[in-house]
């Protein structure tokens, strides 16, 4: 049974449309929000519920939610239910663990700083 925030499976890209332009440009959309890019680098660290992500960054939890569904839809994170809390993480192919130092986006790699355990 799909989920809520599922989405309807989208057209094939046109043809010589190697880099997936409308899919690569909702995903440089939501990470070019400074907030998510935040969101991103803290779920490096591991899964996290909206209330650690949000007390981490300092920030209500409205508003980190919102910016979790904006991320969410342009699957740059997914969402688990752990009881009755969502957990949120980042899905393996964005982040593969041979390349920690860059998430990948399909169309381009974004280049990571070391993680702040790393330094």
């Amino acid at each position: 049974m799909p989920t809520a925030d599922a989405r309807p499976p989208e057209d094939p890209p046109p043809p010589g449309d190697r880099l997936q332009s409308e899919v690569c440009s909702e995903k440089l959309k939501a990470l070019g929000e400074p907030t998510r890019l935040r969101i991103v680098d803290l779920l490096r660290d591991g899964p996290a519920n909206v209330s650690e992500i949000a007390a981490a960054l300092r920030l209500p939890v409205v508003t980190t939610s919102h910016h979790l569904q904006v991320l969410a839809h342009a699957a740059l994170v997914d969402r688990k239910k752990a009881g009755r809390k969502v957990v949120y993480s980042l899905p393996a192919d964005l982040l593969p663990a041979a390349d920690a130092d860059h998430l990948n986006l399909g169309c381009c790699r974004l280049e990571l700083p070391a993680p702040a355990g790393a330094r």
